[in-house]
């Protein structure tokens, strides 16, 4: 039986397209946004989609890899770039070329780190993220 849990169990991390890690960093950063809401008493579900939405955007995930982009490492940059110059089919309403771009990097950045187990370094990158 497969533990999906536990990203250490994944075969090949490093063949994973920057799709992929950026399909997991979108979640991945979902749930910590959503959890942040939780902790902070925020109670209607209506009111949880609507700072939820705001938060995990592309403009807003541009900004948050603003804030990361100088404590980040040289390995940290290189999967950021990885995702930022992936292709992109379609942007949606509400970004420009070049945030939706950044987001799918930081995206792609969250993905990496889960999948390699570094929780720690997810929240150091979060707690500036949201500071």
């Amino acid at each position: 039986m497969n533990d999906f849990l536990r990203p250490n169990n994944i075969k090949n991390k490093n063949e994973i397209s920057v799709q992929a890690l950026a399909h997991i960093g979108d979640a991945v950063y979902e749930l910590m946004i959503r959890t942040l809401l939780c902790a902070d008493g925020t109670t209607t579900a209506k009111e949880l989609h609507k700072k939820t939405v705001k938060y995990v955007c592309a403009k807003s995930q541009a900004l948050a890899i603003e804030r990361i982009l100088p404590f980040l490492n040289d390995d940290e940059i290189a999967v950021y770039k990885r995702g930022r110059n992936a292709y992109a089919g379609a942007v949606p309403k509400g970004a420009t070329f070049g945030e939706y771009h950044a987001a799918t990097g930081f995206e792609a950045l969250f993905g990496y780190l889960y999948l390699n187990g570094e929780n720690e370094r997810l929240n150091e990158l979060f707690v500036i993220i949201s500071s």
